[in-house]
């Protein structure tokens, strides 16, 4: 790989409002832009449907960014949630419109059974509260919390989920996504890559984690994010090594939701040199050669 190639900032995990970020499509571009992100790819949960605004402001503000069609899809592996992006797909594709539609289907009956929960608790309007901050966008766990936070129920989204949306919790509600094979179908029918976001935070022992990698090579899965903004001491070396021992290129994500102090678009993503990029395996994400 060339210096010039090494140099290209990638970014192939962000989110709008159109699920739990905080910031439109085109404030989304334009901030990866001034970040020197040259590559990124917007990934909300379970919808696509930032990604036309955001093509709209790149090409109508002349912004120097190339963008990646993107999903997160929430699924079920295990008893375990297991996020699974999607890159470089077609979003109209029937096989993915019709999961994107399960997907919201399932994201409502949750919400509305979240509520339910809450308002058995004493915390009336949870439902009409969260659809308030969601906007035009995907409902989430995150509304509810920023509501509750709003209620004065607690002070942080975490203590939201620690007190109120986690396991064991008064609002916790078990999910109900599609199995992690339909995802990956879904995505391939599409023309895309399927990429296991985030492996290490699903809280898995190591014995788990090599379980849930294979079975995902298994079925045919292509890659796994290796590089975040935040991770643990050698965990990024960790993971390209599982990448390469399970046969998946390496991907990279700031997962980035709303200006913060510890994460940003484009920040610190790098690929340790062993693991096979993502851009190198599968050409259609690479950015464009500059003539």
């Amino acid at each position: 790989m060339t210096d010039n190639v090494r140099a290209i900032i990638y970014d192939l995990h962000s989110h709008t409002q159109a699920s739990d970020g905080l910031l439109s499509a085109r404030e989304l571009v334009r901030r990866a832009c001034e970040r020197g992100v040259k590559v990124l790819a917007i990934t909300d949960h379970d919808t696509t449907a930032a990604i036309e605004d955001a093509q709209t402001a790149i090409r109508e503000e002349h912004l120097d960014l190339t963008l990646v069609s993107g999903v997160e899809i929430s699924t079920l592996w295990e008893n375990h949630e297991i996020h699974i992006v999607g890159l470089g797909f077609d979003p109209h594709h029937p096989a993915m419109v019709v999961l994107l539609q399960q997907q919201y289907q399932r994201r409502e009956d949750r919400a509305a059974m979240i509520a339910e929960r809450l308002a058995k608790a004493g915390i009336a309007g949870a439902l009409e509260g969260a659809r308030q901050e969601a906007g035009t966008g995907q409902i989430t766990r995150a509304h509810f919390a920023r509501y509750l936070i709003q209620q004065g129920k607690a002070e942080t989204m975490a203590q939201v989920f620690k007190n109120y949306l986690a396991r064991g919790k008064t609002g916790y509600v078990p999910a109900q996504w599609c199995t992690l094979p339909a995802a990956v179908e879904a995505i391939h029918h599409a023309g895309g890559v399927a990429v296991v976001a985030h492996p290490a935070r699903y809280q898995l022992s190591t014995k788990w984690l090599k379980r849930l990698l294979a079975y995902f090579a298994d079925v045919g899965g292509d890659a796994m994010e290796v590089a975040q903004c935040q991770q643990a001491p050698n965990e990024r070396q960790q993971l390209a090594k599982y990448a390469v021992d399970y046969g998946l290129s390496g991907s990279l994500g700031s997962d980035f939701h709303q200006p913060c102090a510890w994460i940003e678009l484009g920040r610190k993503l790098w690929l340790p040199k062993d693991v096979v990029p993502i851009w190198e395996k599968f050409p259609a994400l690479a950015a464009p050669t500059r003539g």
